[in-house]
């Protein structure tokens, strides 16, 4: 079982940066891949990021390669995800996801997180 709590949301203009964080609970940590995903109103959870438990491997959607960059930190049990350039699409609740690296690009058999609110003004 892992728990994970996101935090580092909140409200930037557009062209700013933010870095989300996900604790996750549990001595297992590195054996997770780890996978952000994001949910803006009225559309579908889609995924942002991931990246594989000894962060040799990262992967990004399209329309934030460049501009995101997903790390980990193993020892701290933590995720992290640098927003730089934030426009006012990348607004919405990002959450962050634990399980297998297949899995987690696809947001299935995954531990999710509750959530935090990124909201960009143009």
């Amino acid at each position: 079982q892992v728990q994970l709590v996101e935090s580092g949301g909140g409200l930037v203009q557009a062209g700013g940066s933010l870095r989300l964080s996900c604790a996750a609970s549990g001595r297992t940590f590195s054996s997770y891949a780890m996978g952000w995903f994001r949910q803006a109103p009225g559309k579908e959870r889609e995924f942002v990021a991931r990246i594989n438990g000894d962060s040799s491997s990262t992967y990004y959607r399209d329309s934030v390669k460049g501009r995101f960059t997903i790390s980990r930190d193993n020892a701290k049990n933590t995720v992290y995800l640098q927003m730089n350039s934030l426009n006012p699409e990348d607004t919405a609740v990002y959450y962050c996801t634990a399980g297998s690296y297949n899995d987690v690009l696809f947001g299935r058999n995954t531990y999710w997180g509750q959530g935090t609110q990124v909201t960009v003004s143009s």
